[in-house]
């Protein structure tokens, strides 16, 4: 399952964009309202959870400066990936687009299409605001 989330145009540069996201305590400022639990686990990586959803660890797994962080599951029964993309536009602004991938069955890929795309657009909603 690959899922995109819309383009964020985030007035700093790509390097200040890259640099935001490769700080994982930065993405709690990105979670959407019904967080219920966020917690850094270490340097690179952290625990959150959405009401009525089980808890997730994320875990940076890939850097590629200034264009690219790919955060992944850490341990648990699901393994996927969360990819930022980013583009430099000019000097002081950048876009960002979420990318979603995962190997699920068709049962569970159903269940968790709709939340994980919601997921991701806000993530990518708050970017403006919050980098």
């Amino acid at each position: 399952m690959n899922l995109q989330s819309p383009k964020a145009t985030i007035e700093k540069s790509a390097q200040e964009t890259f640099d935001f996201l490769c700080d994982i305590k930065n993405f709690e400022t990105l979670m959407p309202e019904n967080i219920s639990k966020f917690e850094v686990l270490g340097e690179d990586k952290f625990l959150f959870a959405l009401k009525g959803m089980p808890e997730i660890v994320l875990k940076k797994k890939e850097t590629v400066a200034p264009n690219k962080v790919v955060l992944g599951a850490a341990g648990g029964k699901l393994d996927f990936s969360l990819t930022a993309n980013i583009i430099e536009i000019t000097e002081n602004s950048s876009e960002v687009q979420l990318s979603f991938a995962g190997e699920f069955n068709t049962m569970m890929a159903m269940m968790i299409k709709k939340p994980i795309s919601k997921f991701i657009e806000t993530l990518a909603a708050n970017m403006p605001e919050a980098v």
